[in-house]
């Protein structure tokens, strides 16, 4: 279902660093270092960010979040991209790693695309069906991108913080040691069942099936 990765990436390198303290809407603050980088074999503007003390742990804890501009900026309901990222943030912090903000909006189609695929769903199309029905791919994300950054910051391994089992398999396959994959929460809402539900038929994400087993309302 996902963009197919090669076992070899080309190098990339740091271009900046720069302190950026995070406040978000529920009064949770924290320091953090965004990275930029020079190279990235997309061409796309992706960050790193440095949360807590990453050196101060063999294995730091990663999690590789796809953009999402109705989640993570507005809020929406739709999906459960906006309380992972927030999620993520504090565990991350708390532990010592970094969190790779990547410009992959709607699983790599796209800001117009997902919202095309919204009006889809609207008409009871799935999240996956409703990407196909438009000529895309269910997921065109690639990790290439996120394994070149993890290697220009010196990162040899790492637990990876995710409930989808292709990020770790991607990763593995470009040469970066992924030690666990460690379950992110379940974020749901009335609003989003249908797409966690989704998630769980379509790409066997581990939240999704406790959902299903009644384990979440």
């Amino acid at each position: 279902m996902s963009a197919t990765s090669t076992s070899a990436s080309p190098e990339a390198s740091v271009r900046t660093r720069v302190r950026v303290p995070l406040r978000f809407g529920d009064g949770y603050s924290v320091d953090s270092e965004l990275v930029t980088f020079h190279g990235l074999a997309d061409g796309q503007e992706h960050l790193a960010v440095v949360l807590g003390n990453p050196d101060a742990t063999d294995t730091p804890l990663v999690r590789l979040h796809s953009e999402c501009l109705t989640g993570d900026v507005f809020g929406s309901a739709r999906c459960d991209c906006g309380p992972q990222l927030r999620e993520a943030v504090e565990r991350i912090a708390s532990r010592g790693g970094y969190l790779l903000y990547l410009r992959q909006e709607g699983r790599g189609i796209g800001l117009y695309n997902k919202l095309d695929a919204y009006a889809l769903q609207d008409q009871g199309r799935d999240t996956y069906a409703a990407n196909v029905e438009l000529g895309l791919p269910e997921d065109g994300r690639d990790y290439t991108a996120a394994a070149q950054m993890l290697t220009a910051l010196g990162v040899d391994g790492i637990d990876l913080l995710s409930n989808n089992p292709d990020k770790a398999e991607q990763l593995r396959d470009l040469g970066v040691s992924v030690r666990d994959r460690v379950p992110t929460g379940v974020h749901a809402t009335p609003h989003n069942l249908r797409y966690l539900r989704a998630k769980s038929t379509g790409t066997d994400h581990s939240s999704a099936h406790d959902l299903l087993a009644g384990r979440i309302a």
